[in-house]
């Protein structure tokens, strides 16, 4: 069905549930004679992946990926690039108490009315298990990016009221370094180690608490957008949106710009020599009119709490009589530390369809 595609040019189509064989993803529009760096899939996969510390769940996935096409002698072929994930430590027993019974801010109804068919099993195909395929996907994309400079970032820069530094003046590469040193993926030491500390005290307490994370897209070029309705941010907005636990999207100046006049908020234009003009603030987060200006291209996205939490909770069944539920089970008390890698990837699939879009624009 259309709802499991994304993409016009550069294209994917996921597939598969949490209790399932394996899930997957077909990459369709990938450029010939690319060349396809597995290790690189691989270590994208592994940020993503269960089981990483004490403060995400604790099932145990490799994540480990098999490429089944459009890969030949290490270069990517035209045709189609299949991807799977096998699942090896799903446990449904976990989920027998929710069989009939829906559990509060997850899709257990939702699913219900649209299909009148749900899997219980760890939320079937509305499982953030389904992330692992476009992490996978998006390892490609970015390694397409990487061909024309394009680089990606992101870290988590709240969780809960606990708010990181800005780090903007900082370089990915270093960001990056400072990231993968603690296992809550901030950027800014101090205030990982805070996170880190409420994160694990909201685990104990059986709970979980939301989050957000920021991203930067450096060395994007001017042109990438269409002019009205597939508009670069919204299309950003869309894809992290369509990510599980997403309450919220902003870019750029964000919400805060409504609170600014104009003259505060524009983003006045400076000579630049041959690389053409750049701006002396970026409140329009390297977007104006919908398409890219050549500045860092900058976003925040907002995570909520994760829906479940080990304490009883009101409800009611599919035949709808009142009903009590109490959480079982493997989860992440916040979601963000694992989420990083899927805005990033996320991300990377609309740059590189926007890419490809924007070189059949001109003659």
């Amino acid at each position: 069905m259309a709802g499991n595609t994304f993409g016009h040019l550069f294209r994917i189509s996921t597939f598969g549930e949490s209790h399932g064989e394996a899930i997957g993803v077909i990459v369709d529009g990938c450029p010939a004679q690319l060349p396809i760096d597995l290790d690189f899939i691989q270590s994208e996969l592994d940020k993503r992946r269960p089981g990483q510390s004490k403060i995400t769940t604790q099932r145990k996935e490799s994540d480990t990926v098999q490429i089944l096409s459009g890969i030949f002698e290490g270069k990517s072929t035209g045709t189609p690039i299949a991807l799977l994930i096998p699942n090896e430590d799903h446990r449904s027993k976990d989920y027998e108490h929710n069989k009939t019974v829906y559990r509060p801010s997850h899709a257990d109804y939702t699913y219900d009315a649209k299909y009148g068919i749900r899997d219980h099993r760890g939320g079937g195909r509305s499982s953030a298990r389904e992330t692992a395929a476009r992490v996978a996907a998006g390892a490609i994309a970015k390694l397409l990016l990487k061909h024309y400079g394009i680089n990606i970032f992101a870290h988590v820069s709240a969780v809960g009221t606990i708010n990181a530094p800005n780090l903007q003046p900082l370089t990915a590469e270093e960001l990056l370094a400072q990231r993968e040193e603690n296992i809550v993926r901030c950027a800014d030491p101090a205030t990982a180690r805070e996170m880190i500390e409420f994160i694990d005290q909201i685990r104990k307490d059986g709970d979980t608490v939301g989050g957000k994370i920021s991203c930067v897209i450096q060395n994007c070029p001017p042109g990438l957008g269409e002019p009205v309705f597939d508009k670069l941010h919204a299309e950003l907005g869309k894809a992290m949106l369509s990510i599980n636990a997403v309450h919220g999207f902003e870019y750029g100046s964000g919400f805060s710009g409504s609170e600014m006049r104009g003259s505060e908020h524009n983003d006045i234009f400076l000579t630049n020599g041959d690389q053409g003009p750049k701006t002396l603030t970026n409140f329009s987060g390297g977007i104006q009119g919908g398409i890219s200006n050549g500045m860092d291209i900058s976003f925040t996205v907002a995570f909520k709490p994760v829906a479940t939490i080990m304490h009883n909770q009101q409800t009611v069944n599919a035949a709808g009589e009142a009903a009590e539920i109490k959480g079982k089970g493997r989860h992440d008390p916040c979601v963000v530390p694992r989420a990083v890698v899927i805005v990033e990837a996320m991300a990377a699939l609309v740059l590189a369809d926007q890419l490809l879009r924007h070189r059949a624009s001109q003659l």
